[in-house]
């Protein structure tokens, strides 16, 4: 071990070679994957019918879009682009977060054990090695101590708000590639063969975009003040700087080039998402989040989260507290420096375009406002960028942890050791916001209709089956039964985010069409309005759009009703296995 200066000669650091791995290291890693394991627990006791009852339809959705890959890449078909869903215009699957560079190499976990199990493993192993390029980060470069770099890993990736979004959105559960892009930056100015540095770089930042774009475009604007400050204080860049980042650019340029064109430009591509304002109060930064030991005693977020998977601050007043002490503290350290300036980025930024106190607006206008128009910015959820704080956090705590380690063993405030004090008041800060595990439920199982394979003789080869309500956001169970058909027809509407209106702005789901509408109210209130030529007309009209084969009615909420309207507007059906069909090709052909 050695220490040497890095960061353009500014930060001094510590560095051990790549290839050197210590015990340590390995038993770290054992101890975030076991800690990952516990938290979904639930999922690993049923990877056939688990589901995280916090991610409301999102498992259904990303299931579904992992199991669309999966087949893309089994048949030779491009794995970035689906009609099985939203039928006939598909869906842009780069444009709703598909994840390619974890779903494409799952291929064989997906096709072999189904959508849950890869899932769950994209959900824990994200978590997991979160954490530990988070310890190495901080191990190889911030401090020399492993349970310092143990203590800053685990606050990386089991922070309030990565479990938040680790209910549902495993595009922010797995972020292991930044700490990895971070470290290639740090070493990029004494990189002896930079071209081949660079390659590494791009590729890095590469498999960032397949995985994540809104985490990389996070860290990047929170990094970004102090990286053009950094830059405009110094009279030229070192040489290796120069090439590595002229060949990362090009590299992941060339590897992205073709899945942002078809996000951007593609079919079924959009404008962009109106979410309307969706900054963190400051209110929200001291409270407890829903998933955790203080949640559980305190109640939770109260209305301060747009939902469960949203809570983007929530770090409690005692972390809080000490956060500002320790940047106060360390404000000597250059790395901590660093961290602080990310951290107070992301922070304001997650403000929003007004600043609000408890919820409540103070017309004082934040940062926000001034890049809430920007091209990529208009369709990001501005409250996100409290997760800049995280690692921030992480950084301040292992540098803090490691100042406590150097101390003398009998140094002491008063009569309290020094490391007893240390520990005692992480446990007060940390503890009420470290997470639970993950609620996990039984899934309904798929009507045999679709399970048992009778939707065969229902349905031409790639044809269009209507399940009836059709599926939505809301409504996104008949995903998980496709999956279960093995995906051999395709589905009108769904769940996703698409084009829609003359703007093309970014809708969730398809646009309803007038018999959805009309069997969306009777399933919602059990009332059948009069069915009349017109709405036989229109429905007529839907089925040849959609190319339908078949009409199936399965069990749920006003079945019989259902039936009874789809009676009055198609005629008599058949009762084939658990589901009722109506063969509609005479109409649609």
């Amino acid at each position: 071990m050695k220490r040497r200066t890095s960061l353009w000669g500014v930060v001094p650091l510590v560095r051990l070679r790549w290839g050197r791995i210590r015990t340590a290291d390995v038993l770290v890693a054992e101890g975030y994957l076991l800690v990952a394991v516990v938290l979904y627990a639930g999922l690993w006791r049923d990877l056939g019918s688990g589901y995280l009852v916090a991610s409301m339809q999102d498992q259904n959705l990303f299931e579904w879009l992992f199991a669309a890959q999966a087949h893309a890449v089994a048949e030779g078909r491009n794995p970035l682009f689906s009609t099985l869903q939203n039928a006939p215009l598909g869906v842009n699957l780069m444009a709703n977060t598909g994840l390619p560079a974890l779903a494409v190499p799952l291929t064989p976990v997906t096709l072999a054990f189904g959508p849950t199990a890869t899932w769950t493993v994209i959900l824990t192993g994200g978590l997991a090695a979160t954490a530990t390029a988070w310890y190495w980060l901080f191990s190889r470069h911030v401090v020399r101590s492993p349970v310092a770099a143990a203590v800053g890993g685990a606050f990386c990736a089991f922070a309030p708000p990565v479990i938040s979004h680790a209910k549902a959105h495993p595009n922010f559960a797995a972020t292991f590639l930044i700490p990895l892009i971070a470290i290639s930056l740090i070493r990029l100015p004494a990189a002896r063969r930079p071209v081949l540095h660079g390659v590494v770089l791009g590729v890095l930042g590469a498999l960032q975009v397949l995985i994540g774009e809104e985490a990389l475009l996070i860290a990047v604007l929170a990094v970004a003040p102090y990286a053009i400050w950094f830059a405009a204080t110094r009279r030229r860049l070192p040489r290796p700087v120069l090439v590595g980042a002229a060949t990362a650019a090009a590299v992941s340029c060339a590897l992205v080039a073709y899945p942002l064109w078809l996000q951007f430009a593609g079919p079924q591509s959009y404008r962009m998402i109106e979410h309307g304002p969706a900054g963190n109060s400051l209110a929200a930064f001291v409270a407890h989040p829903s998933q955790s030991i203080g949640g559980l005693i305190s109640g939770g977020p109260g209305g301060l989260a747009m939902n469960g998977t949203e809570e983007n601050a929530f770090f409690g007043w005692g972390l809080v507290a000490l956060v500002v002490v320790l940047a106060v503290r360390l404000r000597a350290e250059p790395a901590a420096r660093i961290a602080v300036a990310a951290g107070a980025v992301g922070f304001l930024l997650s403000l929003g375009p007004q600043i609000t106190l408890d919820g409540r607006p103070t017309g004082v206008p934040g940062p926000w406002a001034l890049l809430t128009e920007l091209p990529l910015l208009e369709s990001v959820l501005e409250s996100r960028f409290a997760m800049a704080c995280v690692p921030a956090a992480g950084c301040l705590l292992a540098i803090a942890t490691q100042r406590v380690l150097d101390a003398p063993r009998d140094r002491r405030i008063g009569r309290v050791p020094v490391r007893v004090l240390w520990a005692a008041t992480l446990v007060v800060a940390v503890f009420p916001v470290v997470p639970v595990p993950f609620e996990t439920v039984t899934r309904a199982p798929t009507p045999d209709f679709y399970a048992g394979g009778e939707w065969q003789r229902w349905a031409d080869p790639d044809g269009t089956l209507v399940p009836v309500p059709l599926p939505e956001p809301l409504h996104a169970e008949p995903l998980r039964w496709q999956v279960d058909a093995g995906m051999g027809f395709a589905l009108p509407q769904g769940y996703f985010v698409g084009p829609a209106g003359p703007e093309q702005l970014g809708s969730y789901g398809a646009p309803k069409r007038p018999s959805s509408l009309l069997l969306d109210g009777v399933a919602a209130t059990g009332q059948i309005p009069p069915i009349s030529d017109a709405d036989r007309a229109r429905l007529a009209a839907d089925l040849r759009f959609w190319h339908a084969d078949s009409v199936v009615l399965t069990d749920g909420p006003h079945r019989e009703e259902l039936r009874a309207a789809l009676t009055a507007l198609l005629g008599p059906g058949t009762q084939a296995a658990d589901a009722w069909v109506w063969d509609v090709r005479a109409i649609t052909r």
